[in-house]
């Protein structure tokens, strides 16, 4: 079975990186990359013969020189700067260093920092920009995914809205998408695809666009997301900080992928996207990883997406209450609203531990709502 993306390359790379993780299950690796074990155990055996050249075309990739002067390893600095002008001395030198089959010595951060300045690439204004920050995360892969929309971009017909999913813990980027409106079937159909190649996550992040609503309105999209046992945290509003990783990879998206670019439809955004989510996971070194990418510490999730919803079912003790028109249910003779996105919904009241006359609603195992029997529902 071949590989079925536009950039069989980044694929493979992005395949070996998870097989060659310690315990990894090769042949769930085959399912969500959607290749046959045969494929991915040729590819496992050529990159174990011949490293990140075996994964190339045979007879397509040049032998390289093992001589080369003081000239051709700054040649080599300029290149890389050239290619991602927004890169700096340290990840400069870390990608070389990456890079196999290159008998050279690479030259200290320092060096590579004044080749930059000795041939303009950089400027003391734009040095000065570059300061530490303080930085939060969380402890292992897959406890929270941050996801947003990175506004909207012409093309020759219509618009383009990139859509991007990271992991917090390990800052891999999960996706991006390049998707024709801003829909809640949209991002649910981005989001099956990612569930079913890297499984659930244990919460999701995002801000109070309508597509995501609010930690007391919730949307079609996050009805879906509870029903998966995925919890749900929204940033606060007009704090865009809340979703950091979110607003850096954004901006680093917007200089590296869609500077100074145009294109012509969503199939050439798509390839685009997708050679740099490649080259940010797998060659780009990060500051907050020391230095090391993404695809190093990032592990596929336990939890595999079921392709069919288990029933909602509620334990004893609950009051369960099917939730109608409008968002609505009806407790005691009385009305009360729970949310549109719920209709149809079963859900269970359960009274407050510390306070009569309040009942807590909960939608599977989330708290959705409370209700004052006494007054209005909160």
């Amino acid at each position: 079975m071949p590989w079925k993306r536009t950039d069989p390359m980044s694929q493979r790379r992005e395949f070996i990186s998870f097989a060659m993780q310690p315990g990894a299950n090769v042949r769930r690796l085959c399912r969500q990359f959607e290749i046959s074990p045969k494929t991915g155990y040729k590819w496992i055996a050529r990159f174990l013969e011949a490293g990140i050249a075996g994964l190339e075309e045979r007879s397509r990739r040049p032998k390289q020189s093992p001589n080369q002067t003081a000239r051709e390893i700054e040649q080599l600095v300029l290149e890389a700067r050239d290619e991602v002008p927004e890169w700096g001395a340290r990840k400069i030198r870390r990608v070389l260093l990456n890079r196999p089959n290159k008998k050279i010595v690479i030259p200290a951060t320092s060096t590579i920092n004044d080749i930059l300045k000795r041939n303009n690439r950089i400027s003391e204004e734009e040095s000065a920009k570059r300061v530490p920050h303080v930085r939060f995360e969380r402890d292992h892969p897959n406890e929270l995914w941050q996801m947003d929309f990175k506004g909207h971009i012409g093309i020759a017909v219509g618009r383009c809205h990139p859509l991007m999913a990271i992991d917090d813990y390990s800052r891999y980027l999960l996706g991006v998408f390049p998707c024709e409106n801003e829909r809640a079937d949209t991002v649910q159909s981005c989001l099956t695809r990612l569930f079913r190649k890297y499984g659930l996550p244990d919460r999701m992040l995002m801000d109070n666009g309508s597509t995501w609503g609010s930690r007391r309105e919730h949307t079609i999209v996050t009805v879906w997301l509870l029903r998966l046992d995925v919890g749900l945290s929204h940033g606060r509003p007009r704090h865009p900080q809340t979703q950091g990783k979110c607003e850096r990879v954004n901006r680093t998206f917007l200089t590296e992928c869609l500077k100074s670019r145009s294109f012509g439809s969503l199939s050439e955004c798509e390839v685009s996207f997708e050679r740099w989510r490649h080259r940010y996971n797998t060659v780009r070194p990060h500051e907050a990883l020391g230095m090391n990418v993404p695809a190093s510490r990032y592990r596929s999730s336990w939890r595999e997406f079921p392709e069919e919803l288990p029933p909602i079912e509620y334990g004893p003790g609950s009051t369960v209450r099917k939730v109608g028109a409008g968002g609505w249910l009806w407790y005691a003779n009385r009305r009360y609203r729970v949310g549109k996105a719920f209709r149809g919904y079963p859900v269970a009241l359960v009274p407050a531990e510390d306070e009569d006359g309040i009942m807590i609603v909960y939608f599977c195992r989330y708290r959705i709502a409370q209700i004052d029997l006494r007054g209005h529902n909160k």
